[in-house]
């Protein structure tokens, strides 16, 4: 290859890459937004999505919101979500629990559970999850900082997602904000669950506050007060109203201790 040849292509090569870090993120993925029935706008597939909540304590908060959308994407094409995790902050923070799961309206059957030894296997993971046709999302549970979890590697997984359909969630922690290729960044925090209707000191359905940090929805408005019910996510506006949980709300029942008997007791 000549000198000038070489030169056109790298130019062009520039110009193709410029092109691509101009594109709005939400351009490139190929669902748009959908809502469910209770108005919260519940992205659909394609994106990759970053989860923040400021202390590891919250990360039940973080995974409920995470498995809330996925579960949103589980179709009989798409039967599958993969839940990875480095294998030594996996022995720290714990894993999934069958029964609270069940109890949550997930189907533990539907979550694969993928603990990684390094961050470059986790990514590596990740990437060929988001392929897989019979994936509807790939929920990545990273705890601590990672290097190479870059802007580069944020792209890589974003484009991943667009082209397959899949979607990505990573979940971080803390209140650090890095460089990322991320469609959509949300900030999540626990608050007091929602009055009984019967019974206002007893404890009640789930909620958190929401805050879309980064990215845009199909209105302006970017924090809500999230509940949730077996139909799924239920919204309140943002000034903390009572939430008075519906007939069908998430409620204890007893479970089959075969849920859990596959997973290990201790790290």
């Amino acid at each position: 290859m000549g000198m000038p040849d070489r030169q056109q292509r790298l130019a062009a090569l520039r110009d193709a890459i410029a092109d691509i870090e101009r594109k709005p993120a939400l351009a490139e993925a190929r669902p748009l937004l959908h809502a469910d029935a209770a108005c919260f706008p519940l992205p659909a597939g394609g994106l990759l999505q970053e989860i923040f909540t400021d202390e590891r304590r919250h990360a039940g908060a973080a995974l409920g919101f995470a498995l809330g959308q996925a579960r949103s994407l589980l179709t009989p094409a798409r039967p599958a979500v993969i839940y990875l995790q480095l294998l030594k902050e996996a022995q720290e923070m714990g894993l999934p629990y069958g029964p609270g799961l069940r109890s949550f309206g997930f189907d533990p059957d539907a979550l694969v559970l993928v603990r990684a030894a390094t961050i470059t296997e986790l990514l590596w993971a990740a990437e060929e999850a988001i392929a897989c046709r019979a994936v509807a999302a790939v929920v990545a549970d990273i705890a601590g900082a990672a290097k190479l979890l870059d802007f580069t590697a944020s792209r890589r997984l974003g484009l991943r997602a667009a082209s397959m359909g899949s979607s990505m969630l990573l979940l971080r922690y803390g209140t650090g904000r890095e460089a990322s290729a991320a469609h959509l960044r949300w900030r999540i925090t626990p608050v007091l669950s929602a009055a009984r209707r019967f019974d206002a000191l007893a404890p009640g359905a789930p909620r958190w506050q929401l805050q879309l940090e980064k990215g845009v929805l199909n209105h302006a408005q970017t924090q809500w007060l999230l509940g949730w019910t077996h139909n799924g996510f239920t919204t309140r506006d943002a000034a903390r109203r009572p939430l008075i949980p519906a007939a069908d709300a998430a409620l204890s029942e007893p479970l089959s201790a075969a849920l859990a008997h596959r997973l290990p007791q201790t790290g």
